[in-house]
């Protein structure tokens, strides 16, 4: 494998990987669906707004990434959060998720695709490489995802 190879095939991993902490996929599953929307006391937010916000702001991410035509359409940071700590239906959770997922796929399927030149700019940005946006991605959603760990334990849903 060429060094440019290497460098995709471990910014493709980084987007799921479990290394030195708790992954999205291990740190969602079997969340207690009575737990999804309850606020831990000294915290702002849900486990579901934790979930929205991770799943909004990847989605806002490839879209930027793969749109040459993107414009702005979300206003930091109301857009990015839900205003309810609820979920809307029991649906909601496992559709976010899915979501996630899906947009977690199409991301390591361009990293990974030899036509994206990880140093080039992105076309709808300002002087962004997609190796940045790839890079901010994977540290935002891990960042996020610390912190799901830290509201399943406050809610005592997380024996990890």
């Amino acid at each position: 494998m060429s060094s440019a190879d290497v460098l995709r095939d471990h910014l493709a991993r980084v987007q799921s990987w479990h290394d030195a902490h708790a992954d999205f996929d291990s740190v969602v599953a079997d969340f207690p669906p009575n737990l999804r929307g309850k606020v831990p006391p000294g915290l702002p937010y849900s486990p579901w707004q934790l979930l929205e916000h991770i799943r909004l702001a990847q989605a806002d991410i490839l879209e930027f990434c793969r749109n040459p035509d993107y414009t702005e359409t979300l206003n930091w940071p109301a857009d990015y959060w839900p205003s309810s700590p609820e979920p809307g239906d029991a649906k909601a959770w496992d559709a976010s998720v899915d979501a996630y997922r899906q947009d977690r796929n199409a991301l390591q399927e361009m990293i990974r695709d030899p036509q994206c030149d990880l140093y080039a700019k992105v076309p709808a940005g300002n002087d962004q490489t997609f190796l940045r946006e790839f890079l901010l991605v994977a540290d935002h959603t891990a960042y996020h995802v610390g912190q799901l760990v830290t509201v399943r334990r406050l809610l005592g849903a997380w024996a990890g």
